[in-house]
């Protein structure tokens, strides 16, 4: 648009100071002929621009004149090159970055570049799974747009399901994204990542008059959070296991004493007690679970299951050491 490209040769020539139309050319990518068009536009339209013929001349503003397009201080610039630096994966990003530092003053713009080279945003994890979210554009440009859609939903071990939301907005919670949507069923949050098809419907989104999304992910984020500690299990754990269950549960975990044999006392939260007894099952006979008994009947349901598969392949000593319990 050729609205952008003039304030985009705007920044260029406040930046440099005096330039030629060949350099607005390849700055801007179009030919020399319409960046002289653009630069006379920009004089037409009122901006001190001005051009000096000859050797050494060039196109300059009136007097050093500059426009701050920003209207930052110095740790809002700083702040935002801080947050949009490490994201600034996609080269439409990157092209704003690169217009925003031209529109600062030049004792900003060192700083600000420094910002945006002081983290880096890696979308793999240590399992060597990359985050996928390859919806993520369209879901973000039709909240932007106020465009209806029709997303198909695949929760984990279930064939998509295709439901028709009202897009409101992308939140993101320790490095995951979730549209937060309206539906025939209320406000829902979405994992971006397990949205496997995005259609627009042709009809526009509604969008209610107070909406807000910083109140709303909140109170969504809240009702998330209870669901995900909605039981507590406890157990004991042998001595040696704290640093893999402090890796594996985190703020769920709880020890709320020692016995004289040594082994901890646990408490840990979860959505329901056979998805916390699942998650130790792998810890073995290093953690005794105690109640309720949802759990140990879940662990002992599991446990089952895995020695009549491996009967055959386990060694006996491994098999008597099972039986036996915890020392």
């Amino acid at each position: 648009m050729r609205a952008d490209r003039l304030v985009a040769a705007l920044l260029f020539l406040q930046t440099r100071g005096r330039v030629t139309a060949a350099e607005v050319a390849a700055e801007l990518e179009v030919s020399e002929r319409t960046a002289r068009r653009d630069l006379e536009a920009l004089a037409t339209a009122g901006i001190p621009v001005y051009a000096q013929a000859g050797r050494g001349g060039g196109w300059t503003l009136v007097g050093g004149a500059r426009t701050d397009l920003s209207g930052l201080t110095e740790n809002e610039i700083r702040a935002l090159f801080l947050l949009a630096g490490p994201s600034a994966t996609s080269p439409e990003l990157r092209v704003v970055l690169r217009k925003l530092v031209r529109a600062l003053p030049a004792p900003l713009r060192k700083g600000a570049e420094a910002a945006s080279r002081a983290g880096v945003d890696d979308g793999t994890d240590w399992s060597g799974t990359e985050a996928g979210e390859p919806r993520l554009p369209a879901l973000q440009r039709a909240v932007v747009e106020g465009h209806r859609l029709r997303i198909g939903y695949a929760r984990p071990g279930e064939q998509p399901r295709e439901r028709t939301v009202h897009p409101l907005g992308v939140a993101a919670k320790a490095g995951v994204r979730y549209l937060v949507a309206d539906t025939d069923a209320g406000l829902r949050t979405f994992r971006v990542s397990r949205i496997v098809s995005v259609v627009e419907t042709g009809e526009p989104a509604v969008r209610p008059a107070d909406f807000d999304l910083a109140t709303t992910w909140r109170t969504l984020a809240a009702r998330m959070e209870d669901r995900m500690v909605a039981a507590t299990v406890r157990g004991r754990a042998a001595p040696g296991t704290e640093a893999v269950l402090d890796r594996l549960l985190g703020g769920r975990l709880r020890y709320t004493g020692r016995g004289e044999d040594g082994w901890s006392d646990i408490e840990v939260d979860g959505p329901t007690p056979e998805v916390v007894a699942a998650q130790l099952a792998g810890l073995g006979a290093r953690v005794e679970l105690i109640e309720p008994p949802e759990a140990r009947a879940h662990l002992g349901r599991l446990g089952a299951e895995l020695a009549r598969m491996y009967a055959d392949s386990a060694p006996s000593a491994s098999l008597d050491a099972v039986r036996s319990g915890p020392a």
